[in-house]
Order: structure tokens, then sequence, then C-alpha cells
């Protein structure tokens, strides 16, 4: 998959992505790297990847950090932006992309936590470092997208519930973001071949991912979908902020 950014496009733009060690995160950070931004990659407990990932970028001349944080504890999201605000003075880029809500061991309101209070707070934390002409781009899935209108699988269920609760919830600042002349896009796309959540959905539901695809007649690959969220975060504001990837025809729309 080629970079669909220019290089040098942003020459000195300084860009976060949250869960950006590896998957959809890794390949948008280093789209973005590429066209000259300088990068601060964020990872909650895979270092070594978050590590790897910025010593290839430098090695290739570019600018990258990485900023550990739990996006659910308000304190380690404090420290992660004033890292970056030390390093880069602010940002002009943050995509929302971490998310979650199947792994073991949670907590029965882990995922509600996770895609939708984390993500509120991470921008609040954010928005201080945000300036006119800055871009936020919301990570999210179909299956989360239209979860009001068109019912998934029963396993993905409650994450499903909870990013469109962190979706709803983001887009009630859009009027503010606005008025600093900051724009807002949610990039929702199908399910993602290679993503984790799309191996513990087809381990819990087997064949699901291969019904998924026949139905859809495509899925977007990790790189694919991050060069869409890459894109999102340069070209011009749809009038609904909303950027959808792929075969939407098997989802009903809200009134």
């Amino acid at each position: 998959m080629s970079n669909p950014l220019q290089p040098g496009s942003l020459d000195g733009k300084r860009v976060l992505v949250t869960g950006s060690s590896r998957g959809v995160g890794a390949d948008t950070i280093r789209y973005f790297a590429e066209a000259g931004a300088h990068v601060a990659i964020n990872f909650r407990n895979k270092e070594a990847r978050a590590v790897k990932l910025a010593d290839s970028i430098r090695e290739s001349g570019g600018t990258a950090i990485t900023v550990g944080a739990d996006l659910t504890d308000a304190d380690s999201v404090s420290a992660m932006f004033a890292a970056v605000k030390a390093e880069f003075g602010g940002l002009d880029i943050l995509v929302l992309n971490a998310s979650g809500g199947m792994e073991s061991g949670m907590g029965e309101d882990y995922a509600m936590s996770l895609n939708r209070d984390a993500q509120v707070g991470a921008l609040a934390a954010a928005e201080p470092l945000l300036s006119e002409g800055s871009r936020v781009v919301f990570v999210t899935s179909h299956q989360a997208h239209f979860i009001r209108t068109t019912p998934t699988m029963p396993e993905y269920e409650p994450v499903a519930k909870s990013k469109r609760a962190g979706e709803d919830a983001l887009r009630e600042r859009i009027p503010a973001l606005a008025e600093k002349g900051i724009g807002f896009v949610v990039v929702s796309g199908d399910m993602i071949e290679g993503t984790i959540t799309a191996t513990l959905l087809n381990r819990m539901n087997p064949g699901a991912i291969e019904e998924r695809k026949k139905a859809a007649g495509k899925l977007y690959n990790v790189a694919e979908f991050a060069a869409e969220v890459a894109s999102a975060a340069v070209d011009p504001v749809p009038d609904d902020n909303t950027r959808l990837v792929g075969d939407v025809s098997d989802f009903a729309p809200e009134a």
C-alpha cells in the first residue's frame, strides 16, 4: 500500500495517534512520518513495539517520540500530553484510534470506560495543544457506527454500543471545536482483516470474517484502512463529519 500523503506535505506538523504501537495506528503513524510530520507514538503496554517503530522512523530521517499512557487513567493521559507539549510545543493532528473491550479479565464497564469516557477525556486533555487549522480524527467501525439501526454479532455488541456512545459524546464537541477552527472527522470502516478485534471475533464466532467478506465483497486490510485514516486528517472535512470506508449497503442509515 503506497502512502496516500505526498512527501513533505506535513513537514513540521505535529501528530499524536493513540494506540499506535501496532496495527492500524502504527501504519497511520508511518504515513504521517513519511509525509514529514513529527509523530508521537502512544502505547499502553507494548513499549518495545513503540520504540522499534520510533527507531525505524528516526533511521529514515523522521522525528518520532514514544508516549506511554493508559487512556482510562486521567493522570496518565495528562502526563502524555504534557510530554507532547514539552517535546513538540503543541499538536496539529490528533487521531483517537485506541479502543478495546473484548480483552479478558477486564471489568464489566471497561468497554464504556475506554471507548466513551477515555475518548472524551483524551480530547479534553489535548484541546489546549490544538489550535486553528488542527484536526481531530476518531476511528470506529461500521458495526459500531450503525449499531442503532443494524444489529451486529452478540460477541461484539457491548463494544459496538460503547464505541457509538464515544462517537456521540465526541460529536457533541463539534460546535465548540469549530469555534476554535478545529476540524473533526469520524472514520468508520468495516471489519479490518489482520486486526486484533477481527481475530478475536473470528475465534469467538468461527467464520465471521469470511462471512462478512462475502457480504461486503471486500474487506480492507490494515495498511489500506490506515491510509483512509491518514487521509481523513488532511482532506476537507465532510459536511456530516463522517468518512465511511468500504461497503455500507448492509447497514441501515439513521433516519
